[in-house]
């Protein structure tokens, strides 16, 4: 009798039992077809998620002297100059809110998407000893990463919403969507993260390339400027970056400023859901050669 063992992102094996006395054949095949996401195996290895996204918060702070107090240190140091440079300076508007606050409102969701990349891109290679040594689904490990960047996040969150009230801005009514614009910048790191993190095992170039793409980005998003500076003609184009979206609704929700994002938002959303499911499909695709050339 035979019996066959399938399962995503592993060989096909199957296996001879005919006598019971002989040592089982193994027959290793390639997959072939098109590549399933097998969503369901990600549930099965959830435990898996939970202890890669432990390790990787503990090792993002591990020896250092002020830990997480960096989840605050960055976004404020850079609020900082941007509002020396850009506020005072060159005199940037700021949709009628102090630029401080202007500035950190777009960097917390902000850093918690460009650390989220920085740190999933390169999880695959810097986890090589686990992915060669047992087979789970490798989609958890960019997943992890980025994951793990919500308790920097919320730790930034507390910050602003003490700016907030340093400042006399209350929440809006509109404050519902807030979670729901955190899932889209979710989605979308994610989805950059797939694409980056199998790049990066073929193609170690990626990990050189990176802060150079996260730095213009940056500059492409409405962060040290408002959207309102771009001519509406051109902002339908301006929001096919999904951050975009997520800056200026994030704003809107919880500062209440004037620019609704509307359109901008709805286009940045679809973007984010196609880079998501491009990218899940194809590291999918690359899973199989993950373990020889990493």
């Amino acid at each position: 009798m035979q019996t066959q063992i399938k399962e995503q992102g592993a060989p096909q094996v199957q296996m001879n039992d005919a006598a019971a006395d002989t040592t089982p054949l193994l027959i290793i095949q390639p997959l072939r077809g098109l590549v399933s996401l097998q969503l369901p195996e990600l549930w099965k290895y959830r435990e898996v998620l939970y202890f890669l996204i432990w390790r990787d918060i503990k090792v993002r702070y591990k020896q250092t002297a002020l830990g997480a107090a960096w989840a605050i240190i960055q976004p404020l140091f850079t609020m900082l100059i941007f509002s020396i440079f850009f506020g005072r300076l060159a005199k940037v508007p700021s949709d009628n809110l102090p630029y401080t606050l202007f500035s950190y409102s777009a960097l917390v969701p902000w850093m918690f998407f460009a650390t989220g990349l920085s740190q999933a891109s390169n999880s695959l290679v810097s986890s090589s000893n686990l992915i060669t040594k047992v087979y789970f689904p490798r989609l958890v490990v960019p997943l992890a990463a980025v994951l793990a960047g919500l308790l920097d996040l919320a730790i930034s969150g507390v910050t602003l919403l003490l700016m907030m009230a340093y400042y006399h801005r209350g929440a809006t009514a509109h404050v519902v969507w807030v979670p729901a614009l955190l899932l889209l910048a979710l989605v979308t790191s994610v989805g950059v993260s797939f694409w980056f993190s199998a790049l990066n095992v073929k193609y170690r170039d990626i990990r050189h390339v990176l802060p150079f793409v996260v730095q213009l980005w940056m500059f492409a998003t409405p962060i040290a400027y408002p959207s309102s500076l771009v001519p509406e003609r051109f902002r339908v184009f301006y929001a096919l970056n999904p951050m975009t979206g997520v800056i200026e609704g994030f704003r809107w929700a919880l500062l209440g400023t004037n620019t609704v994002p509307g359109v901008m938002l709805i286009v940045s959303s679809s973007i984010a859901m196609l880079v998501l499911i491009s990218g899940a499909y194809f590291f999918r695709r690359m899973e199989t050669t993950f373990a020889d050339v990493v």
